[in-house]
């Protein structure tokens, strides 16, 4: 019996998956998988039975990947399940920023107990004009599940969209709407669109990649969206260039002490990927990971070791071999099967920075001596019988 922990509630259209073979753990003793939401896992102390953790979302900040991955532990999340809810929210902050909606609501609220309210309406509505989106430039900087799914809605309400990313992959790329003009300077961006949308992940090269020097180049007026990382944007640099007209409104889903203060702002409490819909997706796509990982050995969307699918092993048995990414390390563990009389049937070696996966399908079952032979090569950090 597999047991799997749940450290967040997960919505049971993912959990309801797990065949009878699985058991869902209250602790996490014993645990060969861990599913989680935004818990933080940086304190946790994980268990030898340890073999996956998966995100239900896509970010990954909460979990330790360094130390996941030299313990042999693989970390999936799930890109593109709550692409749609994020894109609707999004849409409706450019709507917000376009009109100023809230404080129309906001208006109506305060005057609720006016008698002449429809009256007054009429001259008070003129404070919350202004703007449609149609024909204006939106900028989309990271062209991954979410960004094209944004790129293409705005284009089909009639915007004048322009999408960044050097990293795009050919999925995204033939996702891509035709309307969608596709740039190579993300400077274009900066000094050309009326809207700008970000939606990458938080490395070094991005934390606060909107910043003084990149606002500077903005068009006067421009509306930042912020959707993906808060520490994208350098808060006091858009304090200033809200302050200074530079920047009209600042909508963000990630309010912190500054941003939630600052006038400009429309701040959105995290609601994203809060959608039924995005939870149970997420659910369902990171147990089915867990589930592939640990009954056939494949991975899929992990963030800290490589994509490798070998499909159902049809052969007496499958070892995965999890280990640094150094030379002669493949050529040591055929070495090793070999001279102990185990015949490879097939095999597939993929590298992900310094670590890499190693999936063998043998023509018989070996021991557990040869499987501690594996695991004392150097470099090698875990090595599982699946089958």
């Amino acid at each position: 019996m597999r047991k799997i922990h749940c450290i967040n509630a997960i919505s049971r259209y993912g959990t309801d998956f797990l065949t009878e073979e699985y058991e869902l753990s209250d602790s996490l003793e014993g645990a060969q998988g861990v599913l989680v939401r935004s818990a933080s896992l940086h304190d946790t102390r994980f268990p030898e039975s340890l073999l996956a953790i998966a995100r239900a979302g896509a970010g990954v900040n909460n979990i330790p990947l360094e130390a996941c991955a030299q313990d042999g532990i693989v970390v999936f999340n799930t890109p593109g399940a709550n692409a749609n809810g994020v894109k609707e929210l999004v849409l409706a902050g450019m709507l917000l920023a376009a009109r100023d909606v809230v404080g129309g609501i906001d208006w109506c609220r305060e005057n609720r107990d006016n008698a002449n309210i429809s009256k007054d309406m009429e001259k008070a509505k003129k404070a919350f004009a202004g703007g449609e989106i149609r024909g204006k430039k939106l900028g989309v900087i990271g062209l991954g599940a979410i960004g094209a799914e944004v790129a293409n809605a705005a284009a089909g309400l009639g915007m004048e969209v322009y999408g960044y990313d050097p990293y795009i992959s050919v999925n995204a790329a033939w996702m891509l709407s035709r309307d969608v003009k596709h740039i190579t300077s993300v400077d274009r961006i900066y000094q050309e669109c009326d809207y700008i949308t970000v939606h990458v992940p938080l490395m070094d090269a991005t934390r606060g990649m909107i910043c003084k020097e990149t606002l500077d180049q903005m068009k006067d007026g421009v509306v930042i969206l912020n959707f993906a990382r808060d520490l994208l944007v350098n808060d006091d640099d858009m304090a200033e260039a809200l302050a200074g007209g530079r920047v009209r409104r600042y909508v963000t889903d990630f309010p912190n002490p500054k941003s939630a203060n600052m006038p400009g702002v429309i701040a959105i409490p995290h609601l994203g990927a809060s959608t039924e819909e995005s939870e149970d997706n997420c659910a369902k796509m990171a147990v089915k990971e867990i589930m592939n990982y640990l009954e056939n050995g494949n991975i899929r969307n992990s963030v800290n070791y490589p994509s490798c699918d070998m499909g159902v092993c049809r052969t007496a048995s499958r070892v995965a071999v999890m280990h640094l990414n150094i030379p002669n390390m493949i050529g040591q563990v055929t070495g090793m099967l070999a001279s102990s009389g185990i015949n490879i049937s097939d095999m597939t070696n993929k590298s992900k920075d310094k670590f890499a996966y190693t999936l063998l399908d043998l023509e018989s079952v070996p021991g557990e001596d040869v499987i501690e032979k594996l695991r004392g090569i150097k470099g090698i950090l875990r090595v599982r019988v699946v089958k």
